[in-house]
């Protein structure tokens, strides 16, 4: 365990310096992902009918491959193309689905039913976390409390000020309690759209 603390402890057991460094070797790892997921979306969206959004999609998955912050108005007004076809939880490809369950620290390396069954609980309950924190009121959480809800929506929160995490929180908790239940896909797409770029100059 002294050798290896990252795979033998649990977080709970972590020196501050340990869980700085072991969290930010995580969000490297899911990282990775991130370009394939945006790329998924410009690839899949490129031939819709709807002209508009199609233009729409294209315009903010540009922005963020360009290194820009995109504006939570402009998820919003492309949230029908992920409550059915081609962006629904349940029309996705399957690579897309073992993308975003390694997004959400979970295994792609399970049959297809089970990994769209599992991808769904997971973001479900995070939209649930997300309702009941807003109720609750982010402002009762403390730093640690909201840098933690931060880095499991998708933000590196290691590196980020208390005030800039909740900032991204406040930010988060509006977008997703303007969700149905149909839009699960949204929330787990911005999970990397929201936060690739956030304060991109401190990564």
């Amino acid at each position: 365990m002294y050798l290896f603390p990252r795979q033998l402890l649990i977080r709970h057991f972590w020196t501050p310096k340990q869980q700085s460094e072991f969290l930010n070797i995580y969000h490297g790892m899911r990282r990775e992902v991130y370009p394939e997921i945006i790329d998924g979306l410009v690839q899949v969206t490129r031939f819709l009918a709807d002209q508009q959004l199609r233009n729409q999609m294209q315009e903010l998955c540009n922005k963020v491959q360009s290194g820009s912050h995109p504006e939570v108005a402009k998820l919003l007004a492309v949230r029908s193309l992920f409550s059915g076809h081609p962006l629904g939880l349940q029309r996705l490809r399957i690579w897309q689905v073992k993308a975003l369950s390694r997004v959400l620290f979970l295994t792609p390396h399970l049959p297809t039913l089970f990994l769209r069954y599992r991808l769904r609980s997971h973001v479900l309950e995070l939209q649930h976390l997300d309702r009941a924190m807003l109720k609750l009121g982010a402002s009762e959480l403390s730093d640690e409390e909201v840098k933690v809800a931060c880095y499991v929506r998708g933000l590196n929160s290691t590196h980020l000020s208390p005030s800039e995490c909740r900032k991204w929180l406040n930010q988060w908790l509006q977008f997703s309690s303007a969700l149905n239940d149909s839009e699960l896909s949204l929330l787990a797409h911005s999970m990397i759209l929201l936060s690739t770029n956030y304060l991109a100059a401190k990564e």
